[in-house]
């Protein structure tokens, strides 16, 4: 399974789109979206693929997010969560608060996503995969990420 994960889209709407249409096209069955989604249109954009969402430091408008979440068939899993994927225990924080980073990853995932810094990152702590994107806003380089959860292939791709 194919998971397709990005952040940090700050309104970024075209570049939004184009990133989900990339993530379709490398085979992406579900989308993790790691926060700073800042408006319901990105939401829609996203809601082509079964989603996961978090909030982060820019989503001011969360009750209008909630519900463009809740209208596409996505799944909020508000400042942090956690859900079963392929058998994989996958958290999602964005990165901000660090009261949800500590709760997700001692509920020992097998990865850890997130967002918030704009850098792309995958490293290895404690028996958790730690990845971020990197950002579609704010970056030198704008970035998404695939990720294989069967083969454990990561892989990052510019935008």
């Amino acid at each position: 399974m194919i998971v397709g994960i990005l952040s940090d889209t700050h309104d970024r709407l075209d570049r939004t789109a184009r990133a989900v249409n990339l993530l379709k096209e490398l085979g992406a069955e579900v989308l993790v979206h790691c926060g700073d989604i800042t408006t319901p249109d990105i939401v829609w954009i996203c809601s082509e693929l079964p989603t996961y969402y978090v909030f982060g430091n820019n989503d001011y408008e969360e009750d209008r997010l909630r519900l463009a979440i809740r209208e596409s068939a996505g799944t909020c899993l508000g400042w942090g969560g956690m859900f079963m994927l392929n058998g994989k225990r996958v958290g999602v924080v964005h990165g901000d608060r660090r009261d949800e980073w500590i709760r997700c990853i001692g509920q020992g995932p097998d990865y850890l996503l997130c967002g918030h810094t704009h850098r792309c990152r995958d490293e290895r702590a404690d028996g958790t995969r730690i990845i971020n994107p990197g950002a579609l806003s704010r970056a030198p380089l704008h970035t998404v990420a695939t990720l294989d959860l069967v083969a454990d292939r990561l892989q990052f791709h510019q935008v």
